[in-house]
């Protein structure tokens, strides 16, 4: 079907306006602070046969492993078993997935008669079990030390919920009331994309949509085609270091070779170490995720990003290392630690060549803390809060402070909703003064944070990158000074903590983190 170009426009920002509508349906139905005030979720329309196709304003970690998640769901669950009302959920990392916090609900999308697509919700869970609250287990040497593993399971259907699924994974969860209203929320954002869909298709004809989502891949591989013929064509090679998760405490490298040739770029992660036993490990389709983007980014940002954009884009894994474990690896921290380290590889491979592109270093981590215990009535509560710093400069401009970077995109929680529902107060939240990297355009400051306990334990997870390994200057400028997360005991005693660690705090003891700085760019004058 040809569809003329006015058409087609309005037929993207209706798809496009449906996922938006469903994050901020789960924003405001969610019950977790999480979802409603950081709002760490994400939500996307595919195709039948699960090609990307719309996505929300999100997390661009989650939309890039969104593009992969469908398939893989239908190569488990065959399109002849969905009806409408299925609301499917899975977290498998295996399964185009990324960590098992990041719960997803698929909701398939039928018109006229036929499965024409697919809604997902993808919300990070407060806590999915495992040994520790908030599911994060710094010294994990296993997958299952890291919380429930849910298989494709149908937990909605046209009959209503399913009591006895539901019940199941609630029982493995800490928070279970919170986790199920945040379930519900999920749901009625699909339901919500559900009607808009039908009304879409009762408008122009399902037909019409069809063709309609077909054309948009279409278009944005050309477009990205076309962008990829703009860039330096040949080899350009480039790594970045996790901190201290190689072999003994060593930096783990990620190392990439980018092959541009005639419209295409293969990425090549050979030289990257090979699977940690720790926590840091991801799945291709992070990797891929991380690919997306930083292209997406540099190449072609007003691209529409669907799953034609990215066809032009190829990977090679080695399997067994970091970015492809074994199955029974650890992998949580992975999610959004180790795939900003892939971006900041592809990112230095190009700098060399396109430097007035680029940003220099900046907080590429998620800078997680994790407070977890039970309240006055015994309930758990799990406060999962992520930290921003200062971007790095680039050409033309020093970069801004107490922001956020590339793959993460989620806000802070505000004091008062803290104080009003976890038993922390925060002291402090202010700029971290000289943070920022030196240069002729410096790099932006980061923050510092102060939590005084206030119960009598709390559980305390860190998953922090850039402490050790700063953020790195660009085109001669400096380095961003490095996070730092302190302890401070009512005796006075200060301790700094690792990046990758869990505590028991006490009442009355003190956590700061200062978050990095921006690198610098271009030497600085003078």
């Amino acid at each position: 079907m040809s569809l003329d170009p006015f058409r087609l426009e309005v037929l993207r920002h209706a798809l496009s306006g449906i996922a938006e509508e469903m994050s901020h349906v789960v924003m405001r139905a969610a019950r977790s602070p999480l979802l409603r005030e950081a709002g760490d979720l994400s939500s996307a329309l595919t195709d039948a046969a699960g090609g990307l196709v719309a996505q929300g304003r999100d997390i661009p970690v989650h939309l890039g492993v969104m593009a992969f998640t469908v398939g893989a769901f239908l190569a488990r669950v065959p399109a002849e078993r969905l009806r409408p009302g299925d609301v499917w959920f899975t977290n498998l990392p295996e399964l185009g997935g990324n960590h098992l916090p990041d719960v997803k609900a698929i909701r398939p999308l039928f018109a006229e008669g036929r499965l024409l697509a697919f809604a997902v919700s993808l919300a990070h869970w407060a806590d999915i079990g495992g040994a520790w609250p908030g599911s994060y287990v710094a010294e994990a040497r296993e997958a299952l030390q890291e919380g429930l593993r849910i298989p494709p399971l149908r937990l909605f259907s046209a009959e209503g919920p399913d009591r006895e699924k539901i019940a199941l994974v609630l029982a493995n969860t800490r928070g279970p009331e919170e986790r199920e209203g945040d379930m519900l929320a999920q749901v009625a954002a699909t339901r919500a994309a559900e009607a808009r869909f039908a009304a879409l298709c009762a408008e122009h004809g399902a037909a019409t949509v069809e063709a309609a989502m077909a054309a948009l891949h279409d278009r944005s591989e050309a477009a990205m085609r076309e962008a990829l013929a703009g860039l330096p064509q040949g080899v350009h090679e480039g790594e970045d270091w996790l901190d201290d998760d190689g072999p003994g405490g060593a930096p783990a490298r990620i190392h990439v070779r980018i092959a541009l040739e005639g419209g295409e770029a293969l990425f090549d992660f050979a030289g990257t170490d090979a699977a940690l036993a720790g926590p840091l490990n991801t799945t291709p389709s992070v990797a891929a995720a991380a690919v997306y983007y930083a292209m997406k980014a540099i190449a072609g940002p007003e691209i529409p990003p669907n799953a034609g954009c990215y066809r032009p884009l190829r990977l090679a894994i080695p399997p067994g290392s970091l970015l492809d474990p074994p199955p029974e690896k650890p992998l949580v921290g992975g999610n959004h630690e180790t795939s900003q380290r892939v971006v900041d590889a592809i990112f230095r491979a190009f700098a060399p060549s396109i430097p007035e592109r680029l940003s220099a270093g900046g907080p590429t981590t998620s800078g997680l803390l994790i407070f977890g215990g039970r309240d006055a009535a015994g309930a758990w509560k799990t406060l999962y809060e992520p930290h921003g710093g200062g971007e790095g400069a680039r050409s033309g401009r020093h970069g801004a402070a107490a922001t956020r970077v590339h793959l993460t995109n989620t806000n802070n929680t505000p004091a008062e909703v803290i104080e009003a529902e976890f038993p922390v107060r925060i002291e402090r939240m202010a700029l971290r003064r000289g943070s920022g990297g030196e240069g002729r355009w410096r790099g932006g400051e980061g923050v510092v944070r102060d939590y005084r306990v206030l119960a009598e334990e709390l559980s305390l997870t860190t998953m922090v990158e850039r402490r050790l390994v700063p953020p790195w200057g660009l085109a001669g400028g400096q380095a961003g000074a490095p996070f730092r997360i302190e302890l401070h005991r009512p005796d006075g005693t200060v301790e700094e903590l690792r990046g990758k660690e869990n505590r028991r705090l006490r009442r009355g003891d003190l956590v700061r983190i200062m978050t990095s700085g921006g690198g610098g760019y271009g030497p600085a004058e003078g």
